[in-house]
């Protein structure tokens, strides 16, 4: 066999051995050699993890910075040493004086000089004011008592007010200590707010100044006669499920004036009770 035929095929045999080394070594490079490459995994749990915190903070925020700045609007009806009633900065706040302690039975009247009174004679059992909702219309001579202890009492008038603005009031009220709301018919305006001494009357229940007023009288020691008294229920003397019924007609001959001249001495209370 000629000599020339043997070194070819031995040149051949070299060369494909190098061709194949190197497509071995491009692989490897390129990690071909092990397969088809393998997808990178998404962490979606650790996404769904952060996107949870997140929509949580911003429904935290959302929820507490409103009642944050409510919170220091309201501040500044706070009462204080310095601002002993923040009321005489409310618009259209009426005030008047009224002497403490005068008591009435609970089968008399009072000719009170405003409607809803608040202040002056009353009876000598208080109502219910524990953020007491009252369905009904309460006697005017229980409901004067609650505010000579210190109680907020939001009055509203049912032709005037819907379903809806009853319940805004509700929530100012419901379980809220020294706080107590009831129908008023013939109530001029929608609401009425009262307080010892003072009364302030809204046509919205949105009207800011709804809260100012609560804020600055509710529990204010400086604006009612009874520091310290009690709010809640006697029992077997005033009835929150069942309450002395409110009388729309006039007082007759027989009330009681607001000076309380015409009450026994035996009706006259020390007060505190």
């Amino acid at each position: 066999m000629p000599s020339g035929s043997v070194s070819g095929g031995s040149g051949n045999k070299k060369t494909g051995a190098k061709s194949s080394k190197a497509i071995q070594a491009a692989k490897k490079k390129s990690g071909g050699a092990r397969g088809v490459p393998s997808r990178r995994q998404i962490p979606w749990l650790t996404i769904g993890g952060v996107a949870l915190v997140v929509v949580l903070v911003a429904v935290i925020a959302v929820s507490l910075i409103p009642k944050y700045q409510n919170q220091q609007e309201l501040s500044a009806w706070t009462p204080s040493e310095s601002n002993q009633d923040p009321s005489d900065d409310i618009e259209g706040v009426l005030k008047l004086e009224y002497p403490a302690g005068v008591h009435v039975a609970a089968n008399q009247r009072v000719a009170y000089d405003q409607s809803p009174p608040f202040g002056g004679p009353h009876d000598s059992v208080w109502a219910t004011c524990t953020g007491t909702v009252y369905e009904q219309p309460v006697r005017n001579e229980n409901m004067v008592h609650s505010l000579e202890h210190g109680a907020v009492w939001v009055a509203y008038n049912p032709d005037l007010l819907d379903d809806a603005g009853v319940d805004t009031l509700r929530a100012k009220v419901d379980g809220r200590t020294y706080m107590v709301m009831s129908p008023y018919p013939g109530l001029e305006a929608p609401v009425s707010l009262q307080s010892w001494g003072h009364r302030l009357e809204v046509d919205s229940v949105d009207d800011e100044r709804i809260d100012q007023f609560i804020s600055a009288l509710r529990l204010n020691q400086y604006t009612y006669p009874e520091v310290g008294a009690s709010c809640s229920t006697i029992p077997g003397s005033f009835d929150p499920a069942n309450p002395p019924p409110f009388d729309a007609s006039e007082p007759g001959p027989d009330a009681v004036p607001m000076n309380g001249e015409s009450i026994g001495d035996m009706q006259q209370a020390p007060a505190g009770s």
